[in-house]
């Protein structure tokens, strides 16, 4: 398991001035009481607002001059006056004009000079009077900047990284769209934290992953590490369209007038076959992840169905084996912003986190454990590294029982077949409900009643050997938490909140931008059992991740399926399970073909992450009772929505 990285403290010339100062001159007790954080000094309705608009150096829209792209700043007003320099906060989107930012879909808006008048969320009202500057950018081809949105590539990414180059003062910027006049940007050092959820917190990794000088931090909000994981997983289709539907739903109307030939390449690059392109390859910021210089929070819903875990298992991976600094909370929602299930704690996070980034604050965020997971709706705990030291895989083999398609999950071989018929239909929820009946569409392997907790923490994978009958197939394989637990309702609309009408203000305020928000709560669900992890694939890419090819009817195959990463007890009592089938009905797309399939149990297993490895699952297995449990249909949360997705909220 990867180590514990620890921080290195920056701290500005300034303020490391001040602080010794203070301990020369002040008394022990008083020198104990100097600040350890930014406070809220500055005026924020004073604040400078201003625009600029950053040169790219491409011409997505082909209009024969390189495009710019719209940055609307709030920053303060006292330290301008004062020469000091000031840190940045940004976060670059496509959705400030389409569609909304945040839980009340809150865009930007302009006063009769052009300048924001609200900024969407409240990383302004809170940051801007503690001494950030805020900027937030307008990705290439959406609101108010040039180009062709393409949907994580390079215009979307070089949009973002020009923005922080311009803060470093390596790119220019000009104070309107069309003109002449230069925009400098001497009111700031240049130290650059990015933030932003989904699609935002997408361009925050894809930035980091050019390296880029001056970009200090990233905080990505349910963002996505790789988008051919977006649309695909190793060669079964996740949605029924690809990237040029994205691209036209956040294009501004001036780039879908202009932007036909990015869209033709996006459907061109992006075949629904699930082959791996060139496109993909773009658009691939895990590869790159040795470039990235930014620590990283990362923030993720456990039971996130649109940008899955998938996305934090394998950056999370790629971060700690090339050393990069590095914190995570992972929640029981689905894809929610943090500031919308667990407010106060999230808001004073952040801020000591930017605090000892960007400004250099010895505030000790860097010594305090690297996870907060949430157990259980508001119930959360902390691990000193994540996955916890001395996790290790153990692979698990699924067995026959007594009855068709109700087997028994341990440590031995098993033996025999079993087989199952593909229903597009049924859904995980299906599956889970009816593990302990026979019936057609999946094979169900369980564990007894555990004697003692059991923690699975990181990525699975799950082995299957497969004959197919038709020359297309889709597997399906997912870890489920059999026993009564109180959870977030993932699968409600607000996917594991609800949102209420009283608000609590989080910084300062002006008329046309209030920092007053609707507060939520956790929406909750009594269920008979969890589902833990999940994981696709076309059985056609059982030679590579990246290419299917036709199946042979009735030759044998086998394919590892990689599951997302996860963290959850399954309690004493409770039983684990593997499930193995076909479509999962509204996450998955079906084959062409309906088929059947027999597994080859002795050539099927899935080596799953325990804190203590084999021998904890052993000693939770151990003396189980191995009685074949009631038949009973179980209750869990309703099947997954079948709406078209974007890597956004409420949308």
């Amino acid at each position: 398991m990867p180590k514990r990285t620890r921080f290195t403290t920056w701290r500005p010339l300034a303020t490391a001035a001040t602080a010794a100062l203070l301990a020369t001159l002040l008394t022990p007790a008083a020198a104990e009481a100097a600040p350890r954080g930014s406070e809220p000094v500055y005026s924020y309705e004073n604040a400078i607002r201003e625009a600029v608009w950053v040169d790219t150096g491409l011409d997505g829209d082909r209009d024969g001059r390189t495009d710019r792209v719209a940055v609307d700043i709030v920053r303060p007003r006292e330290t301008a006056r004062q020469g000091r320099k000031v840190p940045v906060i940004m976060d670059a989107s496509p959705y400030y004009s389409c569609c909304g930012r945040g839980n009340e879909s809150q865009k930007k808006t302009y006063d009769a000079q052009g300048r924001v008048a609200q900024m969407p969320l409240y990383y302004d009202n809170y940051f801007v009077p503690r001494g950030y500057a805020f900027v937030g950018v307008d990705l290439a081809g959406t609101n108010r900047s040039d180009g062709c949105v393409d949907v994580g590539g390079r215009s979307d990414i070089r949009s973002a990284k020009a923005v922080v180059d311009w803060l470093n003062g390596r790119a220019k910027a000009y104070t309107s769209r069309t003109g002449t006049t230069r925009a400098q940007a001497g009111w700031t050092n240049g130290r650059t934290g990015m933030i932003g959820k989904s699609w935002d917190g997408t361009i925050a990794n894809g930035v980091a992953a050019t390296g880029v000088k001056g970009l200090k931090t990233i905080v990505p909000i349910s963002a996505i590490s790789s988008w051919y994981d977006y649309y695909f997983q190793q060669g079964a289709p996740l949605y029924d369209s690809g990237p040029e539907w994205l691209s036209d739903y956040v294009d501004s109307p001036d780039a879908r007038a202009k932007c036909g030939a990015v869209q033709q390449k996006l459907v061109d690059g992006a075949p629904r076959t699930g082959d791996w392109t060139p496109l993909w390859t773009e658009r691939d910021y895990v590869k790159a992840a040795r470039k990235v210089k930014a620590s990283v929070f990362l923030i993720h819903g456990l039971q996130d169905l649109n940008v899955r875990m998938k996305h934090v298992g394998q950056w999370w991976d790629a971060l700690a084996k090339n050393g990069v600094e590095r914190k995570i909370w992972l929640s029981q929602t689905g894809h929610v912003d943090p500031f919308d299930f667990r407010r106060g704690p999230w808001v004073e996070t952040l801020h000591r986190w930017f605090d000892h980034e960007l400004m250099g604050y010895d505030n000790g965020i860097d010594r305090e454990p690297m996870a907060d997971i949430e157990r259980g709706p508001d119930r959360w705990t902390t691990s000193e590294v994540w996955p916890p030291s001395g996790t290790r895989a153990a692979t698990l083999r699924p067995d026959r029982g007594d009855q068709a398609g109700v087997g028994t999950l341990g440590l031995h071989r098993g033996h025999g077949t079993e087989s199952i018929t593909d229903d597009p239909k049924l859904s995980e929820t299906d599956w889970a409900a009816h593990l302990d009946k026979p019936t057609p569409e999946k094979a169900g392997f369980a564990t007894g009643p555990l004697t003692r907790d059991l923690r699975l923490s990181g990525s699975s994978e799950v082995t299957v050997t497969a004959t197919p009958s038709t020359p297309t197939a889709h597997l399906s394989a997912v870890l489920v938490d059999i026993g009564p637990a109180r959870i977030r309702d993932y699968a409600d609309a607000g996917e594991g909140i609800t949102t209420l009408t009283d608000r609590t203000c989080w910084g300062a305020s002006t008329t046309g931008d209030s920092s007053c928000f609707k507060e939520t709560k956790a929406k909750t669900a009594d269920v008979d059992y969890t589902v833990v992890s999940r994981g696709w694939a076309d059985l056609g890419n059982h030679a590579s991740d990246h290419r299917g090819t036709p199946l042979t009817p009735g030759k044998r195959y086998t394919i590892t399926l990689d599951l997302a990463a996860t963290d959850h007890v399954v309690p004493k009592g409770h039983r684990l399970a593997l499930i193995v089938a076909g479509t999962d009905q509204g996450l998955i797309d079906p084959p062409s073909d309906r088929p059947a399939l027999t597994l080859d149990l002795s050539r099927t297993s899935a080596r799953v992450p325990f804190v203590g490895g084999a021998t904890a699952f052993a000693r939770a297995t151990t003396d189980a009772a191995s009685a074949t449990p009631d038949a009973t249909v179980l209750d869990g949360v309703r099947e997954p929505r079948t709406t078209h997705r974007v890597p956004e909220a409420n949308q």
